[in-house]
């Protein structure tokens, strides 16, 4: 019988099961707003004052970023994500929700029972260059691990499948982190490869503004890195240029969500990989305007000034990153709107016959 009191067990039921469901994320939207709300002292941020979520590079914006990822993942594919737990098996039941507490325990360990203290004199005592870093490294890939762990308790092999992309992007963070503190600004070879070309288009870019420009490498014990400056009416900046600067982990990052997302498309390899060179290419233009942006910032206030060090560690990688998270959705949007103008024609000519038929 359909009571008013069946009916509402029915919703609270409903709601209990998408509650169930989104605990993953919650289990990791807990502890940073933890860190965001009681601001615990960074190593890396000690002489700045400034808050972890204020930084890009070598800060916490890119778990906010994380954050978008799994919500993204659970919009896109709500109806066929199942949790998998039994509620008979208490010992599966127990695993999960200790699973779930780990990222906030973690979160209160590192920050204020010592632990990101002790990587950090670990991290210093091996030769680290980057030690007082190195925490916050540890933070994302320990998140890449437990969410890791928490996707394939809760939702089975199939659920750790599908939540790769939000894995596989805060751990790639966290190891580019790590290989920025150990092998500092042009030391990581590899990486370093792309940076001559990249700083030689910023310098074009900046000749066709009208600025005046000379573009050096230079070898140094940190590694070969091109030297740009750039003279305007507003003074001279000079920079160094490494990997991290010219926006090279944008190009990995980007190509790891893209591979990841354009895999699950139900679309030709000819579009997929048309939709890559795509967003690979707007990635790569980002990376040169987001230098030519620094130099004029740095010949207009200064190359120490608080505007240069804000763009290069927040607005500049902010840039790249924006597109990359945002590039998904533009595909699905294209996707439609593809789909909407090939149906057109198909729906005219149905018309048109229903017509000719009438006549």
């Amino acid at each position: 019988m359909n009571t008013p009191m069946s009916q509402v067990l029915s919703k609270v039921k409903s709601y209990s099961a998408y509650s169930v469901k989104l605990l993953p994320l919650l289990a990791f939207v807990v502890p940073l707003v933890l860190l965001y709300l009681l601001n615990p002292a960074d190593p890396y941020l000690k002489l700045t004052g400034q808050q972890s979520f204020e930084f890009m590079w070598k800060g916490r914006t890119f778990q906010l970023f994380f954050i978008w990822l799994i919500a993204l993942e659970f919009i896109l594919g709500w109806e066929s994500i199942t949790p998998k737990m039994d509620r008979q098996n208490k010992t599966k039941l127990f695993a999960v929700a200790l699973a779930l507490l780990l990222p906030t325990l973690y979160v209160l360990l590192a920050n204020y029972f010592g632990l990101n203290a002790a990587i950090a004199n670990l991290s210093l005592q091996s030769g680290v260059a980057f030690s007082d870093s190195m925490p916050l490294a540890a933070e994302y890939l320990v998140f890449a691990v437990l969410f890791c762990l928490i996707t394939f308790l809760s939702y089975g092999k199939r659920g750790l499948a599908g939540f790769a992309l939000p894995a596989f992007f805060v751990g790639l963070v966290g190891a580019l982190y790590t290989i920025d503190n150990v092998f500092p600004y042009g030391e990581f070879t590899p990486f370093q490869l792309l940076v001559p070309t990249t700083a030689m288009l910023a310098a074009n870019v900046l000749g066709l503004m009208g600025y005046g420009t000379s573009l050096q490498m230079i070898d140094s014990p940190l590694g070969a890195m091109p030297h740009l400056e750039a003279t305007g009416p507003l003074g001279t900046a000079k920079f160094a240029i490494a990997w991290p600067c010219a926006g090279i982990e944008s190009l990995l990052i980007f190509t790891v969500v893209a591979l990841l997302f354009l895999k699950r498309m139900p679309i030709s390899w000819r579009a997929k990989i048309g939709f890559f060179a795509f967003g690979a290419a707007i990635t790569y233009l980002i990376n040169v305007l987001r230098i030519v942006t620094i130099f004029t910032i740095g010949m207009e206030f200064g190359v120490n000034s608080s505007q240069v060090q804000m763009f290069h560690f927040y607005y500049g990688p902010l840039y790249s990153i924006a597109w990359i998270v945002s590039y998904p959705m533009i595909i699905l949007a294209s996707q439609g709107l593809w789909r909407k103008i090939r149906e057109k024609p198909a729906l005219s000519a149905e018309t048109l016959g229903n017509l000719n038929h009438h006549g």
